[in-house]
């Protein structure tokens, strides 16, 4: 998996799977945006280890709910790099609730952020990478997309939905050379799960075949993959990572 000379854009590239995916693309080679909306400070902390192992990364705030942000955040790492070779969409936010009173402004924003800025993003790109003729687009789906959870309506929802965007963008844009897969994490061993008392994730960790929780760069190195001309022949897919949960 070389990277060398080619520009990614990791939307919610601060934290978690995102940082740990702009790490591993830069470590091969890429010269990466990490996006943000919130933490400017952690962004730049990702900058900071980037450049310190040899690699090159800027740090570009864009709340990509929002059309015109995500759009222009696009534009402008191609006018200052040239090109867009790699988007991965794995900005996602949860509100998480039972069905009877989950909020209509929690089930709105997760779908506009997960699901929307995902859309905002790809479309975008699209038409950058359109007119190279080439590129590759990961989403980061979840397991909960694929099996659903309970409390998790709106998150399972915008997550299911990005599987579908992924296989019908694919469609689209493979006669340009553009692939587009996604990855199904499970329980990752993340901010968002740190939350979780020992109870819980023991009894998670009981449900996983493996036993355990996933961590971030386990799930980095499949986006990158996937994203790499090792995986030339694979679009419209959705791998799932989980431990075998799902199974």
């Amino acid at each position: 998996m070389d990277f060398t000379g080619k520009i990614a854009i990791v939307t919610g590239g601060s934290r978690g799977i995102g940082r740990a995916t702009a790490c591993r693309l830069a470590e091969l080679g890429a010269i990466v945006a990490v996006n943000y909306v919130k933490g400017a400070d952690a962004a730049e902390a990702v900058v900071d280890q980037i450049s310190s192992s040899g690699g090159e990364a800027i740090a570009v705030r864009a709340d990509v709910a929002d059309h015109g942000e995500a759009a222009n955040m696009i534009d402008q790492v191609v006018a200052r790099f040239g090109r867009l070779d790699v988007l991965v969409n794995n900005a996602g936010i949860t509100r998480d609730g039972l069905i009877v009173r989950l909020k209509l402004e929690d089930w709105a924003d997760v779908l506009k952020t997960n699901l929307g800025g995902a859309f905002n993003c790809t479309q975008a790109a699209a038409k950058k990478m359109i007119k190279q003729k080439e590129g590759a687009i990961v989403n980061i789906s979840s397991i909960v997309g694929v099996i659903g959870n309970a409390g998790q309506s709106n998150y399972a929802a915008a997550k299911a939905g990005l599987i579908g965007l992924t296989k019908s963008v694919a469609k689209e844009l493979a006669p340009r050379n553009i692939r587009v897969n996604a990855v199904a994490p499970g329980f990752i061993a993340t901010e968002m799960t740190e939350e979780f008392n020992q109870e819980l994730r023991a009894t998670i960790a009981g449900r996983i075949p493996l036993g355990r929780f996933g961590v971030a760069t386990e799930v980095a190195e499949a986006v990158v993959w996937l994203a790499s001309d090792a995986a030339a022949y694979i679009t419209g897919q959705t791998l799932i990572i989980d431990g075998g949960l799902a199974m």
